[in-house]
């Protein structure tokens, strides 16, 4: 699991990032608000770990700004006690709130919590088979042929957009939005490239997709069904 961990108190980052990674996470740090949200927004985090007074922008701002296009749990760290900045905090879209100074068994263990919370359920089709490719969503595994596929991070999380969401038309907007952020959504060539490569690695043929398709003008489509994707071309 990866967690962005955002506070301007560099002496707190180290020391909360050693704990963390002791724990088996992986942590990306930022130091200010601009860079927790440029972090949010590139680097996919599945959980954001934030003070309040951070410079550039504060803590509601950056949850505000990522409660626009994403809802990865966020638990604020932070100095403040006064109820209306709780209020504040959550109203705005934070999970949980915790007081510093604060015991570091309890910040584990309300990760943990969120952790559990955002998980995916058995109810999720963890695993999807189309043509001679299995893809392990819980385990963001992809074979070919029974071979590992080695996928970029991008690229993975394009192809587990579409494949949560078989057979409906996803808008570029909308991929745009979940992949690259609130801020690259008219840049469609982004698309283009990274859907091509996905079916340079996945597709039967390449030029002549029948799962993961095109609907011109308007999004992408992943089909498990050659016949309907001979339907709805490519």
């Amino acid at each position: 699991m990866r967690i962005l961990l955002a506070d301007d108190d560099r002496q707190m980052v180290r020391a909360l990032s050693i704990s963390l990674r002791a724990e088996g996470y992986e942590v990306i740090t930022a130091h200010d608000g601009r860079e927790a949200l440029d972090a949010a927004t590139h680097q996919h985090p599945d959980l954001i770990v934030l003070d309040l007074g951070m410079p550039g922008l504060t803590g509601v701002e950056v949850i505000t700004a990522v409660r626009g296009w994403s809802e990865m749990p966020v638990l604020v760290i932070s100095g403040r006690a006064e109820s209306w900045d709780k209020v504040e905090a959550l109203d705005a879209g934070a999970d949980d709130y915790v007081t510093k100074p604060f015991a570091i068994d309890e910040l584990l263990a309300r990760v943990r919590a969120l952790a559990r919370r955002s998980a995916p359920t058995g109810t999720e089709a963890p695993t999807i088979q189309f043509a001679d490719v299995r893809v392990d969503l819980a385990n963001r595994q992809v074979l070919k042929a029974e071979k590992p596929v080695r996928l970029t991070p991008t690229e993975w999380r394009l192809l587990e957009e579409l494949l949560r969401h078989p057979g409906k038309l996803i808008t570029r907007e909308t991929l745009l939005t979940s992949v690259w952020g609130p801020l690259y959504t008219t840049d469609s060539g982004y698309l283009r490239l990274y859907m091509s490569q996905l079916r340079k690695k996945l597709e039967p043929e390449p030029s002549h997709p029948r799962h993961l398709l095109t609907e011109a003008g308007m999004g992408y489509r992943f089909v498990n069904d050659p016949g309907l994707a001979a339907e709805t071309g490519a």
